[in-house]
């Protein structure tokens, strides 16, 4: 069986088409299949839409948060109630095209694979400035995690003993595009289009996207730890060079007047500091959020056909 999990926000309008266009296709294909719908805080009709839908439909579940958590907790909740022998990750809106599933589907049944992984041909209608910010931020990752990640997305069919790996690893925060393949397991790729949205706009807004990217690459690299050693390299040389001009010009005679080398170099290094500290910090703030060892998200509820479940922690 392979269970579709589909994290949804404010999605009141895709609900039941997503449901119907997925069911259909996978239906014509002699798929057996389940769909899971979670519902990540929609402040909209979202959970009523697909309460209603997973009431109608053996095969639909509904999972319902408490409150916000975040896409990438949906990601994994669904993880954890799929029963699927593989699980597919898409998004609510249908810009993973759901005839990609089929196609993921038989490289994953009719080959040794455990993981068929999307990737984007193009990023679609996408403007200049994201696609620059996404370009930047996906070869970050790359250089600091030796993991290709160049055209990922969270479109990807991944086997059970990989859905059990990723449910036993214990961390708060997560990024699923790089612990997916962190995890190893044979890889296959398959191409897609970014198709349009299916109805509505994304609910990405420039803000939320540069705290995604913060929260992904201190979450899973290190590497901004490694730029205070890289500015304290660079001030000890400046330094150097600032104190071998001075020493000259003192034994010379050419000493200039005033404070100006003093305030820039003083400006320089508080800056450096502060910026130091800054990075630092936040990840202690991410250490503080690990140790607490709260929950990665409620389930306040999970509506099926036959029964419905409320007040899940994980």
């Amino acid at each position: 069986m392979l269970s579709i999990i589909i994290p949804s926000y404010n999605e009141e309008g895709n609900i039941k088409h997503t449901a119907d266009v997925v069911s259909d296709i996978l239906k014509s294909n002699n798929i057996d299949f389940e769909i899971v719908f979670i519902n990540d805080g929609s402040s909209d009709s979202t959970w009523e839409k697909m309460s209603a839908v997973a009431l109608e439909r053996d095969n639909i579940s509904a999972v319902n948060f408490s409150r916000n958590f975040g896409k990438e907790s949906a990601i994994f909740a669904g993880l954890e109630v799929a029963k699927g022998d593989a699980c597919v990750l898409m998004d609510c809106d249908l810009q993973h095209p759901p005839e990609t599933i089929v196609e993921m589907y038989n490289v994953w049944k009719n080959n040794d694979v455990d993981i068929v992984e999307g990737r984007k041909k193009d990023r679609g209608k996408e403007n200049i400035l994201y696609k620059g910010f996404s370009l930047l931020f996906y070869r970050m990752i790359n250089k600091t995690s030796g993991l290709d990640m160049e055209a990922a997305s969270d479109f990807k069919l991944i086997d059970r003993k990989v859905v059990d790996a990723l449910n036993r690893m214990p961390e708060r925060l997560t990024f699923f595009r790089a612990m997916s393949s962190w995890v190893g397991f044979k890889t296959e790729k398959v191409y897609f289009e970014v198709a349009e949205r299916a109805e509505g706009e994304s609910k990405w807004s420039v803000r939320s996207l540069i705290k995604y990217a913060v929260n992904s690459i201190t979450s899973f690299t290190s590497a901004p730890l490694q730029l205070v050693t890289v500015f304290g390299v660079i001030t000890f040389i400046i330094s150097i060079i600032l104190g071998i001009n001075t020493l000259y010009n003192k034994i010379w005679g050419n000493s200039a007047a005033g404070f100006s080398t003093v305030i820039i170099l003083q400006l320089l290094t508080t800056s450096i500091i502060m910026f130091s500290l800054g990075i630092i910090g936040f990840y202690l703030s991410k250490i503080y959020e690990e140790i607490k060892n709260r929950p990665r998200y409620i389930i306040s509820e999970i509506v099926t056909k036959n029964k419905s479940e409320k007040e899940k922690e994980h």
